[in-house]
């Protein structure tokens, strides 16, 4: 990540980690932080899976998870992740054979909860299936499925249980000579997670997949995964993340990436600035928003847009946006372009006219690269 030097405050060093690789994309390391999602459908009914797929992966998730709890569903894997654009992680829990089959069927990475997978033995027959097919692993530490032992070693689900149950099995990994594996040790308590990932994150130099596990719904969710997800990733902790809500898988992709984009770590599609709005605005700011929301969701380029109702801290807003649009008075406001004043529009034609400017936008910062190669040729 490029450090800020004239906003130092805004810096952050993320924790050095090794990159493995979840079929062809890159975790950890200097690689970007990856968004994931998990499909809810019945994983038999391939093509309700397969599209809830390429739906999220059209709302930006990089990584797909598909549940694998029954041999039907190692068969039906086979074909979504033959049809996937994205590399496919096989969540397998309590049945050893599900993680060799799903290796077997082309599994980018299979995701095991040591707690509830079986004995040693039985992981190692899940880590030769990996090796054999190239996959990588994530060992899934879960608050609500600790091991026995370990439960009564502390007495109740705790972080340093969380991270002694992780470290356990990368040990298993390690002595099997397999280093392609991930970790996350996850907990619905905010503060038990976070204090688990920052011990984990001292103890492993192994990449970290960061989650708040049942989370919750939308609203609920959202607002716990972006504490706990969120200070960790200031805190530069984190490889790859998943907001676990009880919602539309895309809607996980957009919360993650909105978490993301907040701190800067990652950038795709429109970044709106709006106010809340007030007795001040000179247009309906809140129906305002939610249609250009809509209207700007096929726009993947990175760009900023304020909508401002008034000019209290309209100009100011649009002086750090691609574009911009802070209200005024007799039905009209202005428009800013690049931070500068450009032009009045009227607040009746205002939202095409914005869905224009932007479109012109990204068109011409998605030419920038082209352009600068061709020069320097």
């Amino acid at each position: 990540m490029s450090l800020n030097h004239i906003r130092p405050w805004r810096n952050i060093y993320r924790r050095k980690s090794r990159q493995i690789m979840v079929g062809s994309v890159p975790v950890g390391g200097d690689a970007p932080i990856t968004v994931q999602t998990m499909t809810n459908t019945l994983t038999t009914d391939v093509a309700a899976t397969l599209d809830q797929i390429q739906r999220s992966a059209d709302a930006g998730a990089d990584i797909v998870r598909v549940s694998v709890p029954d041999e039907a569903s190692a068969k039906a894997l086979k074909e979504i992740v033959r049809e996937s654009p994205v590399p496919i992680v096989a969540d397998i829990h309590f049945h050893y054979r599900r993680g060799i089959e799903a290796a077997e069927a082309g599994a980018a990475c299979l995701r095991i909860n040591p707690g509830n997978i079986g004995s040693k033995q039985r992981v190692r027959e899940v880590i030769q299936a990996a090796r054999d097919n190239g996959c990588s692993m994530r060992i899934g530490v879960n608050a609500g499925s600790l091991e026995r032992h370990l439960l009564e070693k502390y007495g109740e689900p705790c972080p340093d249980a969380m991270v002694e149950s992780g470290l356990e099995h990368i040990r298993i990994l390690q002595d099997n000579d397999f280093h392609e594996f991930k970790i996350s040790c996850k907990a619905s308590d905010v503060f038990m997670a976070a204090a688990a990932y920052q011990q984990l994150a001292d103890a492993t130099d192994a990449p970290i997949h960061l989650g708040i596990t049942e989370a919750g719904g939308l609203t609920s969710g959202t607002i716990k995964s972006a504490i706990g997800m969120g200070n960790l990733l200031w805190m530069g902790i984190g490889d790859t993340i998943r907001v676990s809500l009880s919602a539309d898988p895309v809607e996980e992709v957009k919360v993650g990436y909105e978490i993301l984009k907040s701190l800067g770590l990652r950038h795709r599609g429109v970044n709106i600035i709006s106010c809340p709005s007030c007795a001040r605005q000179g247009f309906d700011v809140i129906k305002t928003v939610e249609t250009l929301e809509r209207r700007l969701e096929h726009i993947k380029t990175p760009m900023s847009l304020s909508i401002i109702g008034c000019v209290v801290n309209g100009p100011g807003e649009a002086l750090m946006t691609d574009v911009g649009f802070t209200g005024g008075g007799s039905g009209a406001g202005m428009v800013y372009l690049a931070g500068k004043q450009s032009h009045k529009m009227s607040n009746d034609q205002m939202i095409e006219h914005i869905v224009e400017e932007v479109e012109k936008k990204a068109a011409q910062l998605d030419a920038q690269p082209a352009s600068a190669t061709q020069a320097a040729e």
